[in-house]
């Protein structure tokens, strides 16, 4: 035996994880620098999925194709290199219509993902409650749904005998759809029957005043809950550790509130994800103050801030007064720019000092910079809320002098 027929003979090592590569399209107009942020961003949610990228594919178009998102010979260069290379997933940076993943999987060696099924499976891997598993299990069959079709295509040309009106590739699409409609119309029941005990949980909590931790995720927000309740919520340096909401009863001096950590935003959150958490995020439309949390190390914190503020508009919180914390400070770096460079400065040449100064003069909030992990100005961060709690409870209860 030859020694290359000896090396077909070995088996090969299993692999731990699944090997991908990332595929997005670069819209006119668009900074591709922004699209290679983009794609980190999708990199680390495929990291949280326990899959490892390899590589990048981006084609600028004005649109992507209705088709198959990217262009015909694009695709087919895809295809050929994860043929080549062994690729087990190909994910893609948006949401893919029903009749794009088909034409996809017919050119691709591989399976599929877009960004609303990673997401889906990640809170589908990290759901610990019963009302947190529900919610997700009826966001993935929301988004089953519309996919079903094709599933049975290898059946369509076993058709039925004389009288019958389809094959039974049809006839098992059919079936299937019945099953997830059922299925949703019982997981909606569930959560009608949480929510209503929720709600006696909420309104059996008083009058206190509610603060409600909000932020893209991965910002820190479990981890300032910590510190400020000395409780001990999951906090891990992952996107969407926290999919529960916690509530947690804090006293500073003699004065109580409540003080809710809910799940993190990002960017083209799935709508099935927003529609079947908006119960849980009861926490944060019936609070009295949002404490907004912001990665001021992230390259995109602002375009973050953008996307929580849109969301919070989205779940009828966007009226509620906020205190913006930056949070991350010593992560942060920069680059120094040259005297003698007259380009603009761009985030990349700002200190945090330089920031300090301007969103203390922009925010039109109150806002602090710290870092959760090193402790860096958490006296003062707790100060700031003892005095607008007391605020809020002194608004409430205006003869409650004795906590004063």
């Amino acid at each position: 035996m030859t020694l290359e027929e000896n090396k077909k003979n070995i088996p090969a090592e299993p692999r731990s994880e699944e090997r991908a590569v990332l595929v997005a399209v670069i819209r006119d107009r668009e900074d591709a620098r922004r699209t290679d942020e983009y794609l980190d961003e999708l990199e680390f949610l495929a990291e949280t999925a326990g899959i490892r990228a390899v590589r990048r594919f981006t084609q600028r178009m004005p649109q992507p194709s209705s088709r198959i998102y990217v262009g015909p010979g694009k695709l087919e260069e895809i295809a050929e290199w994860c043929k080549e290379n062994e690729i087990d997933v190909a994910i893609f940076d948006d949401e893919l219509s029903p009749s794009q993943t088909r034409n996809i999987e017919k050119a691709m060696p591989c399976r599929l993902l877009d960004r609303t099924r990673l997401i889906l499976d990640i809170f589908l891997s990290r759901a610990q409650t019963a009302y947190a598993k529900t919610q997700v299990q009826l966001a993935n069959y929301e988004y089953m749904l519309p996919r079903l079709s094709g599933l049975w295509t290898h059946l369509e040309r076993q058709r039925g005998g004389t009288g019958t009106r389809g094959g039974a590739g049809e006839r098992e699409i059919e079936t299937d759809r019945r099953i997830i409609r059922n299925r949703i119309a019982k997981l909606k029941e569930d959560l009608q029957k949480i929510d209503r005990q929720m709600a006696v949980q909420r309104s059996n909590r008083g009058a206190l005043v509610r603060v409600a931790l909000v932020g893209y995720t991965n910002v820190g927000k479990s981890t300032i809950m910590n510190l400020v309740s000395k409780s001990e919520v999951f906090a891990e340096n992952k996107l969407f550790a926290t999919l529960d909401t916690t509530v947690r009863k804090v006293v500073f001096d003699n004065l109580p509130f409540l003080l809710s950590d809910t799940v993190g935003f990002i960017r083209k959150l799935p709508t099935e994800l927003i529609e079947s958490f908006k119960s849980t995020l009861d926490e944060v439309r019936e609070a009295d103050l949002l404490i907004h949390v912001v990665d001021i190390s992230h390259p995109q914190f602002e375009e973050q801030i953008a996307v929580v503020k849109q969301t919070l508009q989205e779940i009828g919180a966007g009226d509620k007064p906020v205190y913006l914390v930056f949070n991350k400070v010593d992560a942060y770096t920069y680059i120094k720019k040259d005297e003698d460079d007259l380009t603009p400065a761009t985030r990349e040449n700002r200190s945090l000092d330089d920031l300090k100064r301007s969103w203390f003069a922009q925010a039109g909030t109150p806002c602090i910079f710290l870092s959760a992990l090193e402790r860096t100005n958490i006296e003062k961060f707790r100060s700031d809320l003892y005095g607008m709690v007391r605020e809020i409870h002194a608004g409430r209860y205006p003869f409650d002098n004795f906590l004063y």
